[in-house]
């Protein structure tokens, strides 16, 4: 039954074949914003939970704005591009996502700005003990091979 149906309008399944085989070759054309929203989250080293987190809204929401919406939120659009470190045009994939230069580890910066907002003596403390594990790896890089 599905087949006569799919048979009897071939010009409604010739655009999505069309769609599939360009995205296929083009896969950021075709993206969504939700795929978009998701692939740049992961890149930036976001868990839903710890992007929720730094934007201010729910995970649900996120999971939400990921998977079951092509709209974009006018008003976390700012947001989502700040904690993303995208320009909104790059978020609505109205412009390219510049590579940018240096690419760090997004969970171990962040991490930092948290320590420097420690209070002194919290942060001198933790800071001794990353020093001693730095210290550590040095010495056995330098230690010869056995």
């Amino acid at each position: 039954m599905l087949m006569m149906a799919a048979e009897s309008h071939p010009q409604k399944n010739a655009p999505r074949r069309a769609r599939a085989r360009r995205g296929s070759a083009a896969p950021e054309q075709d993206e969504t914003f939700g795929r978009r929203l998701a692939r740049l989250r992961k890149a930036a080293g976001y868990s839903q939970r710890d992007f929720a987190l730094e934007v201010g809204i729910s995970n649900r929401a996120v999971a939400y704005y990921e998977a079951q919406t092509d709209r974009p939120p006018a008003k976390l659009l700012p947001a989502f591009a700040r904690v993303l470190g995208v320009s909104a045009d790059e978020l609505l994939g109205l412009k390219a996502v510049s590579q940018r230069a240096g690419a760090k580890d997004t969970r171990v910066w962040r991490r930092c700005k948290k320590i420097e907002e420690l209070p002194a003596k919290e942060r001198r403390q933790l800071l001794q003990l990353i020093d001693a594990f730095l210290e550590r790896e040095h010495l056995r890089s330098k230690r010869p091979a056995q």
